[in-house]
């Protein structure tokens, strides 16, 4: 009998809460960015999260970077819970995690040479001796395809996606394990956004490396993740690996993204199996009692308003949060004739 393997990183029950408004005699709100999110990523693989504007995805991604406070729950790396650390001991285990911005431009000093803005993170994080750290720059450099002589330039110099080989070869400085990734190709034209993509797999074979993959957009959560986590108003709705995901989709939030997705293939046009939503996601300030999803949901009954479904296990490593998905796996729902009411071809 085979022993589990460990996580490196796993979230327990994460909450992000930010208190706003308020007054004297006015007490304050409270928006749940994200309200109770557990999952865990393995060594070497990629775990993608995915979701509309709003879904307390990239909120999940500074949580775990420690760049916003978490409220509630726990976040471990190789079974130590930095989210509990602070001081110098928070800035020894950070080696051990970096994160790749969706803006490249924005991620870089434009008053700083490129070189320079590489070798800052070696020296910030006190990697290797002062005299080798020129040699690992010029290194990182060529790891990410780029060449000696851009060490020189600034960021306004590079195109996007050579800024984003800069900052990629920042977050590699300190040989980290995880790398966070907030929708870091969202920003490049398709051509480029390939060639980055490919990359992150080359450098993610050669070194070992675990990616967190943030990202809005299905094609690049397909070409790059193993498993998946499809989040809505600060939930995780339904959780698999990409080839359950994408070939049976249970929840009806996860339908109804896989239906927004252009299709370049015309037989898959006109099967019945495509929804579109009305309306908008509820105030992650005011969430209804129920589903959160309740509202905007075809195949919604009385009990959805009334009570909020768990996530729970429908089949190996694939877990759904839905009342009108059985036990079994199976969906207690017609989507033909959502697809009818609500698509007009």
């Amino acid at each position: 009998m085979t022993t589990p393997v460990a996580p490196l990183l796993e979230v327990r029950d994460l909450q992000v809460h930010f208190p706003i408004g308020g007054g004297l005699f006015k007490p304050r709100a409270v928006v749940r960015a994200v309200d109770g999110v557990s999952f865990a990523v393995h060594k070497g693989t990629t775990f993608g999260i995915v979701g509309e504007s709003g879904s307390g995805k990239s909120t999940t991604a500074l949580a775990i970077m420690r760049l916003v406070k978490h409220t509630a729950g726990r976040m471990l790396l190789d079974g130590t819970d930095f989210g509990a650390l602070g001081g110098e001991a928070l800035r020894r285990i950070r080696r051990r995690f970096q994160m790749v911005f969706q803006d490249p431009y924005a991620s870089l000093n434009p008053r700083k040479r490129a070189g320079d803005a590489v070798r800052e993170a070696l020296e910030l994080m006190e990697v290797g001796e002062p005299s080798s750290r020129p040699q690992r720059v010029s290194q990182l450099f060529a790891q990410v395809g780029l060449r000696p002589e851009q060490l020189m330039l600034f960021p306004h110099q590079f195109s996007g996606g050579q800024r984003q080989r800069i900052v990629l070869a920042r977050a590699l400085a300190a040989n980290p394990d995880l790398v966070v990734c907030d929708e870091p190709v969202s920003a490049l034209d398709v051509a480029i956004q390939a060639q980055i993509l490919n990359l992150m797999q080359r450098l993610q074979r050669e070194l070992g490396l675990t990616y967190l993959f943030i990202s809005h957009d299905l094609g690049v959560i397909r070409h790059m993740c193993d498993e998946i986590a499809v989040m809505y108003l600060g939930l995780i709705v339904e959780q698999a690996d990409r080839e359950t995901l994408f070939e049976r989709p249970l929840h009806p939030y996860t339908l109804a993204l896989w239906s927004a997705a252009p299709s370049f293939d015309p037989n898959a046009r006109g099967r019945g199996r495509r929804i579109r939503l009305q309306g908008d996601p509820p105030s992650p300030i005011n969430v209804p009692p129920g589903c959160r999803f309740a509202g905007r949901c075809p195949f919604a009954e009385q009990r959805c308003r009334d009570e909020p479904p768990a996530l729970r296990s429908v089949g190996a490593g694939h877990l759904v949060a839905c009342h009108r998905v059985s036990e079994a796996g199976e969906p207690l729902y017609d989507i033909g004739e959502a697809s009818r009411e609500r698509v007009r071809a």
